[in-house]
């Protein structure tokens, strides 16, 4: 571990020169990239000389403690010594965890999809109800929420919902949340108190860069149409909603909430390349299902990771066995306990399977 360390210190030495120099920060491309490398390996950094003060700390302290006649001193750099000691496995620890693989997502803004499943009109209400929690949650975190484009019911449900998120940090917070999610609730419709069962699918999608992925212009037929809204109500009288369809997929995507056709295109693009994307990484995943099984969940849409109990007010992450008894406030976007216990989770498996 020591000489990995060495080696990244040494590369973000090298990092920080280059960064200073003309033609490097008129490269924005190029700038960008060292920025972000920089960012990425900062933590690690000064956790290691947090470590390297201590290693020098004991060293230093044990040569005096040899030269050391004076009974009151020896004591006072003993009880620095068995100090400096106590902090050295942590110190390791979290270096260890620091220099875990990072998941090739790390850092990516994500597309989310949520699709009302079975309980016909209630699960529409409750894939809403998520839409509504993952907005809240992004204000909180002060992140940048966009609306793409919603498929609306006449009761204010969503049979089917994307959006955007933006933040360095939306793809490692929000990528446990892809598979089913159920909820046990009364519907207000039904006059005999029974509760009812729902599903709704939620698909996390990193956000893929058109030079993470090409797409052949021949590959996507382009089809424009005039928007509607709720109801059928014309929205536009033109003919600005966008449907894309990838010939060799058969992949359709739609959008009509922009009043420009242009930037309808370009919404309806970035989620074409964020599906095509994670059809990859499946693929991808599917060969190394041995590492899949070792991490939090597969990530499988129709894995039933959470249930939403209302009458209980209960909150339950069936793949680590968390349960919260404060519903109410995870769907007014309060999501920081599971979304925290899920990274731990996923870390403590990561630990256990180095030690294989």
């Amino acid at each position: 571990m020591l000489e990995k360390l060495e080696n990244i210190n040494e590369r973000f030495q090298k990092i920080e020169q280059e960064m200073t120099k003309p033609e490097v920060i008129s490269n924005q491309n190029l700038f960008r990239d060292l920025n972000k490398e920089h960012s990425h390996l900062t933590p690690i950094i000064k956790k290691y000389e947090e470590y390297s003060q201590a290693v020098h700390g004991i060293k230093d302290s044990k040569e005096l403690l040899e030269e050391e006649s004076d009974n009151e001193m020896k004591e006072m750099l003993q009880s620095e010594i068995d100090e400096l000691e106590a902090t050295i496995p942590i110190l390791e620890k979290d270096l260890t965890i620091l220099l875990l693989p990072k998941d090739p997502n790390s850092g990516k803004d994500v597309i989310i999809e949520i699709r009302a499943g079975t309980g016909g009109d209630e699960a529409a209400l409750f894939a809403a109800d998520l839409f509504n929690m993952y907005e809240r949650y992004t204000q909180i975190k002060g992140w940048k929420f966009e609306y793409i484009e919603g498929n609306y019911t006449e009761i204010n449900g969503f049979k089917e919902v994307a959006f955007s998120i933006r933040s360095d940090e939306a793809y490692d917070s929000l990528k446990f949340e892809s598979g089913v999610h159920r909820v046990q609730r009364i519907p207000s419709t039904e006059s005999g108190g029974r509760i009812h069962t729902s599903a709704v699918t939620v698909a996390v999608m990193p956000e893929a860069e058109e030079s993470d992925l090409e797409i052949a212009e021949n590959d996507v037929r382009v089809d424009v149409f005039r928007a509607s809204g709720n109801g059928g109500q014309s929205v536009n009288t033109t003919d600005s909603a966008v449907r894309l369809t990838h010939i060799p997929t058969g992949m359709i995507v739609s959008c009509q909430d922009e009043k420009s056709q242009h930037k309808n295109k370009a919404k309806a693009m970035r989620v074409l390349r964020a599906r095509l994307n994670e059809k990859i990484m499946r693929e991808r995943q599917e060969e190394e299902s041995e590492l899949r099984k070792s991490m939090v969940g597969s990530g499988d849409r129709s894995e039933r990771i959470r249930t939403y109990n209302f009458p209980q007010s209960r909150i339950t992450d069936h793949r680590i066995g968390l349960t919260l008894y404060n519903l109410e406030a995870f769907l007014a976007g309060d999501c920081e306990d599971v979304i925290n216990a899920l990274k731990k989770h996923e870390i403590a498996e990561m630990l256990k399977n180095l030690n294989k």
